[in-house]
Formats: C-alpha cells, sequence, structure tokens
C-alpha cells in the first residue's frame, strides 16, 4: 500500500492521511525547504479526524489519482492537525475569515514560500458544480497565475501578513470600560440573540456555547432582584434544560454532541468533543447549585460517566474526540452520520417488551417513519430512523396513562439500559485518542467540580488526569501540546497553561492538596514568561520561539473553547486572592484592559472574560477551613453546596505543605486554630469575621454575605 510520510505522524487526523495518493508533508522545515528549492507555493490543508467535511475531501479530492497528481506536481502539499498544531490554524483561518467571510474545516490554503498566505477557502467540491469552481479547477488556476505572475502574488502575500499583524493588535491608549454596564451591555447583546421559544442563541445551526452560559449565571448572581437578572437567569436554565431534553443529548450514554442541525436541539451533529463534554458538565453543576434541580444533576453525571467510560485512556488522560460518522450496522463496509446512535421504531419494539416498548417511543417521540424535522434531512440519511428527544416528563405520562411517576421512570431505565446495551454491538465511531493538555484541563476541572458540588466520588478522575500531565506532559518546567503513544514534540500553547492552571486551581479546592496549587503557581508564573504582553497586557497564543509562525496573535473570542486570554485573567485573579498577591491582582486586570474594543462593543463575543470582569469587580471572598480533612468535611460541603462565583476556598491543615501556603498568605497566620475542632473563617480583602464550627452557621454567613 502506498505511504507518504505522513505514516510516521502520531495525530489520528494525519494518519488517517498517510495512505492518500497526495505526496503530504507535515508541518516542518522539510517541506518549507523544497517550496523554496523548486520554487513551489505550498498547499495547506487543516483538519482535525473528527470532522465529517474534512473526510468528504478526502474521499472526493485527496484519495483521487488524478487531483492527487496535480497537487503534487504544482503544490508542496502540507497537513496540519488543527488540534495539534492550533498556532498554525488559527494564523491561516485569521486569513480565510477576513478574506472570504467565514470559515471552517478542512481549510485550504495556498501560501508562499515564505509562508505567507495568498488565497484560501474550505471544503472545495471535486469538479464543477452550482456555479461553484471544483478543487481540480482552482488548483489549475492557482499553478496557472502563480506561473505566470509570481512577483505580484508574493508581494501580495507580503501585504496579507502586514495586514493581519496591524489588525491583530488592540488598539492601545483607549479607556477601558471597565465597569458593571459593561456587564450590563453584554447581557443586553446576548438577551437579543436569545431564542424564547426552544433556547439557544441562534436559530439553525444552534451551539451549546457553554461560555454564554456561564455569563448568564453569574450576571444573574450580581442582579438577582432585577429584570435583567431574572431574564438572564431564566435564559440560562431554559436553554439547559432544552438541551439535556434534545437530541444532542445522548439519553442512552451520556454526553452531549456537537450541535444541532436544526432550531429544535433535536438532530445534531453526532461528533462529541472533549471540551464540550468538560465545560457543559461545570455548566449544569451551576445550575444544580442555583435551582437544587435534580434533572441538571442527572445531566452533569450522564456526561461524567460518558467520559469516564469511553474517553479516558488507562493512564487518566482523557481522549479528544469521537467522531459523528460511524459504520452502518446493516453495511459495515459504509459509514453514515449519527448511525451509531439511531434507532428505527421496529429496532426498539424487538428489544423490548411491547408495553416498555410503547412507552419508551412515546417518551422518546420514536415514529414508525422516522422523526426528523422537515429540513433537517438534506441528504436522507436519517430516513425511517429516530433521535430520541424527550418529548414529556415522567408526570405527564402519569398522569396519562393513570399510573405513578416511579412506574414510568423504573420502566424508562430498564429500557435505556437494554438498548444501550444493544447499541453497545454496534460498530463504534472512531475514537480520536489523542490526549490535549488544554483540553484535559478543562476535564480536571469539570471533575474537580463535579467533586465539590455531587460528592468526591470524581475526586480520583481529575487527581489522576492532572498526575498523567504532571508525570508525561510536563519536560524541563514547560508543558507539552499532547500525547498519543508517547508525548508529543509541540510545546503548550497559551490555552494548554491556562485551561490546566484552571484545572488546578478548581481540583485543590475540591479535595485540598497544597500540591495541586502549588504547581498552579509555578505554571502561571511560566505561563507569565512565555506568553505574557508586558508591554500592552494580555498573553500571546504562541511564545514567538517558532519561526514558521509569522503572528503572535492574542486570542479574545469565547467561542466553542473559551479564549486564553479570559480564563488566564480569571486565573490570575483567583491566585491573587487566594496567596494575597497585589501583581496577580494587576495582571489579571491588564489582561481585561487589554481588550477595550471588544469589551465596548461587542461584549457578547467574550462571555468568559466578562466572567473575570464580574470577579474583577466583586469583593472576592476568601474562605478558610481550619482542621484535618476528616473534621472539616462538613464544613467543606456546606461552602460547595452554594454557588459563589466570587470566592476561593483555602484549607489550613497543619501539614508542612500548608508553610508554603502560609508564606505567601499571611493573613492565615493570624486565624486562631482550635485544637480538635474544625473551623470556617469567611474573610473579605483578608479580613476575616468570627470563626464558625458547623455548618448550619457556615450557611448563615455565606447566605448573608452573598447578597448583593
Amino acid at each position: 500500500m502506498k505511504t507518504n510520510r505522513l505514516v510516521h505522524e502520531k495525530s489520528p487526523y494525519l494518519l488517517q492521511h498517510a495512505h492518500n495518493p497526495v505526496d503530504w508533508y507535515p508541518w516542518g522545515e522539510e517541506a518549507f525547504e523544497k517550496s523554496r528549492a523548486e520554487g513551489k507555493p505550498v498547499f495547506l490543508s487543516v483538519g482535525y479526524s473528527t470532522c465529517h467535511w474534512c473526510h468528504v475531501m478526502e474521499r472526493e479530492s485527496f484519495e483521487n489519482e488524478a487531483i492527487a497528481a496535480l497537487l503534487n506536481e504544482h503544490f508542496v502539499p502540507v497537513k496540519v492537525d488543527r488540534e495539534e498544531r492550533p498556532d498554525v490554524d488559527r494564523i491561516y483561518m485569521t486569513f480565510v475569515q477576513a478574506t472570504t467571510g467565514s470559515g471552517g474545516w478542512p481549510m485550504s490554503v495556498f501560501l508562499t514560500p515564505d509562508l505567507k498566505p495568498f488565497l484560501g477557502g474550505t471544503y472545495f467540491p471535486p469538479e464543477d458544480r452550482w456555479g461553484r469552481a471544483g478543487f481540480p479547477t482552482v488548483l489549475r488556476r492557482v499553478a496557472e497565475a502563480w506561473n505566470a505572475d509570481r512577483d505580484r502574488i508574493i508581494a501580495h502575500g507580503e501585504e496579507v501578513i502586514a495586514s493581519l499583524r496591524e489588525t491583530a493588535e488592540p488598539s492601545a491608549g483607549r479607556p477601558t470600560p471597565f465597569n458593571k454596564r459593561t456587564l450590563r451591555n453584554g447581557w443586553e447583546q446576548i438577551a437579543g440573540q436569545f431564542d424564547p421559544e426552544f433556547g439557544g442563541f441562534s436559530h439553525a445551526p444552534k451551539f451549546p456555547r457553554p461560555v454564554t452560559l456561564n455569563f448568564l449565571l453569574r450576571f444573574a448572581r450580581r442582579e438577582p432582584e432585577s429584570t435583567a437578572g431574572r431574564n438572564a437567569l431564566e435564559m440560562a436554565l431554559f436553554t439547559l434544560r432544552k438541551m439535556a431534553e434534545g437530541g444532542m443529548n445522548d439519553h442512552l450514554g451520556g454526553g452531549l454532541h456537537r450541535y444541532s442541525v436544526d432550531r429544535l436541539w433535536h438532530i445534531p451533529h453526532f461528533e462529541k468533543m472533549l471540551y464540550d463534554q468538560a465545560q457543559l458538565v461545570t455548566a449544569y453543576l451551576d445550575a444544580f447549585q442555583i435551582t437544587r434541580d435534580a434533572d441538571f444533576a442527572a445531566t452533569a453525571r450522564g456526561i461524567l460517566d460518558y467520559v469516564r467510560r469511553d474517553m479516558t485512556a488507562p493512564g487518566g488522560g482523557f481522549y479528544s474526540a469521537e467522531d459523528a460518522d460511524s459504520p452502518l450496522p446493516e453495511n459495515p463496509d459504509e459509514k453514515g452520520e449519527g448511525a451509531f446512535y439511531l434507532w428505527t421504531q421496529a429496532e426498539i419494539d424487538a428489544a423490548l417488551a411491547p408495553e416498555d416498548a410503547a412507552l419508551f417511543s412515546r417518551f422518546y417521540g420514536v415514529e414508525p417513519a422516522g422523526n426528523a424535522p422537515e429540513g433537517s434531512d438534506p441528504h436522507g440519511e436519517f430516513t425511517g430512523k429516530n433521535t430520541l428527544i424527550q418529548r414529556h416528563t415522567a408526570e405527564e405520562l402519569a398522569a396519562a396513562l393513570h399510573r405513578k411517576p416511579e412506574e414510568i421512570e423504573s420502566s424508562l431505565e430498564a429500557s435505556r439500559r437494554k438498548l444501550f446495551f444493544i447499541r453497545a454491538g454496534r460498530p463504534r465511531p472512531h475514537l480520536d485518542d489523542k490526549i490535549i493538555t488544554a483540553w484535559n484541563g478543562l476535564m480536571i476541572s469539570a471533575f474537580a467540580r463535579a467533586a465539590q458540588v455531587l460528592g468526591d466520588d470524581y475526586l480520583a478522575d481529575a487527581e489522576r488526569a492532572a498526575a498523567f500531565i504532571r508525570q508525561d506532559l510536563w519536560r524541563g518546567g514547560r508543558l507539552l501540546r499532547s500525547y498519543r503513544d508517547g508525548p508529543g514534540h509541540v510545546e503548550g500553547f497559551a490555552d494548554d497553561y491556562a485551561f490546566l492552571i484552571q484545572g488546578l486551581l478548581d481540583l485543590y479546592e475540591a479535595g485540598g492538596d497544597i500540591d495541586w496549587l502549588r504547581w498552579a503557581n509555578e505554571l502561571q508564573q511560566t505561563m507569565d514568561t512565555l506568553f505574557y504582553d508586558s508591554d500592552r497586557g494580555g498573553y500571546f497564543s504562541v511564545t514567538g520561539d517558532d519561526a514558521s509562525i509569522l503572528l503572535r496573535l492574542k486570542e479574545d473570542y469565547d467561542g466553542a473553547e473559551p479564549s486564553p486570554n479570559s480564563i488566564a485573567a480569571l486565573n490570575a485573579l483567583r491566585l491573587a486572592a487566594m496567596l494575597d498577591d497585589a501583581a496577580l491582582r494587576e495582571r489579571g486586570e491588564a489582561t481585561l484592559r487589554a481588550f477595550p474594543e471588544q469589551l465596548a462593543r461587542l461584549p457578547s463575543a467574550v462571555p468568559q472574560l466578562l466572567v473575570a470582569l464580574d470577579w474583577a469587580l466583586s469583593k472576592p471572598v476568601q474562605i478558610v477551613l481550619a482542621g484535618d480533612a476528616e473534621s472539616i468535611r462538613p464544613l467543606r460541603d456546606e461552602v460547595h453546596r452554594h454557588f459563589l462565583p466570587a470566592r476561593v476556598l483555602l484549607f489550613a491543615d497543619g501539614s508542612a505543605g500548608q508553610q508554603w501556603l502560609a508564606e505567601r498568605a499571611a493573613f492565615l497566620q493570624t486565624l486562631p486554630a482550635r485544637k480538635g475542632q474544625a473551623v470556617a473563617y469567611v474573610c473579605r480583602a483578608f479580613a476575616c469575621q468570627a470563626p464558625v464550627t458547623t455548618a448550619e452557621a457556615l450557611r448563615e454567613v455565606l447566605v448573608e454575605g452573598a447578597k448583593p
């Protein structure tokens, strides 16, 4: 079987293309030198292993001998996994979005030998159709233009990079909207995007975007009595409920799919991404803390169970994603979108007793002809098939059928278990088993927060993942980006540091192990050294050490993942409140000040940055629990019952590690201990109220102190 250079790579995405007739190179000097020596442009193709349209373009174009011959003759073809090299992806996606008005994957960009972009797009069809040039036509036209007018194209590439560099640099010297009005502006913009009928913040496609929910819940916490605050809470909770009821939620196996193709949250794009699971867990946990609604906790548990079962490596790290496509059960040689998850009415009737099948089908909207809404299945893949979507509550069906709700719940639970085990016999979607440091940081946060809110059962998962990263992805005081069959060779980016630091802070607050706080502080210092812009504030995404990366960008957009600047700002503010560190607080506030245009004009684009701003505008509470681990448990559990965004939790357990903390947070040395008795101190600006010793007394202090 023919192979190319990608056969030596670790990335699952690159390995998927290792047997293409295209003479692919990985991103690196070998490819760049060939481009310079032969005077050929680089064709850069960027994607990831669970990307549906990446698979389509591979089948149509990159496996086509004639198209491959065109690529090999006129270009130096380079393949990049965007998850492994977000720095490469970010630069050229900025170019594609600026020049075409949109972006996505696969991303296709033509570069000069000096790596300057001059033409870009996303998916190209294999032939001319619908008034659009096919990929072979594009290749021929670019090759002809390159040979006929190379100097002009090279000059254009230089101009493009100069323009991108100018655009990427945030404006300096303008006043920063560093006030509560900015938070209100953010709410107003988000409220204008809200879908009051089905939840979410668009029509179709509809993405979960947990960062928006994070902000809304905190805005509601800040203004609990205002109309805006109540509306913010209602929007967030309604959206979370509709997602949990919809087809985006895997009702049998847990976890949420990537997005909904329709307005109803009904038919998902069936891909499952680790970063979505992690962020949605924390959003559902926040909702549970606020409402004590067990359905929110159940959804969070379902996600965590899925990640434990299907996305956790033997060493404790978390895998990246599962594909949307999977082999068709009736024809394993052919793949289909959602094939693993879809059901026919006949399959359900054959698996369950008649009464249980009828109840299950009614509850989950199963129909004999399939239940895909009109317009949501343009390729006819879901004909006769059903995506499970909750149509009723157990109480509603109990009333309609004159049965008890617990009987309905029992039947549904038994049916879900039976169908889950039947489904487990189907061919599974492709698993991207790459372990990414940044996404693992988000998942560590999720398990740590679950340990706080739902119980210690989840603490070990977070600790194992953190230990895995410390052992296998931390070398010489620096993080590495990813692991697969051993550590990768790419050093970590700003998001790897920021997301992991956040996870470690949550892990410390969950279990009190001072080692996680110490490591978080060490990583923060390293991140500041490698990425912080001491002139203008904020964090670059890359170190600037790699000459092939032409721009040092500062990310601000909070999209599917939060930006590293949003998380870094909040990390610095949290650490400052823990360690009584004025320099860290100033660094967090300077990061906020680095993005005045975004906060002033389009705060809805940076909702996680608004979360950090909310913290900066608050008076953070330090809660100190003194005593051994067992004696403080009731006090610790009481703290974690409450939704208190602007607070930190510190442990004074008398251990050797405690001295490290006391040396930095000097106020801890002023707190009197009570021998043999657990004590809680609630402090503002490191000035503490009288100690309390019972959960009931602590509850009163926290509730009173939480009032705006």
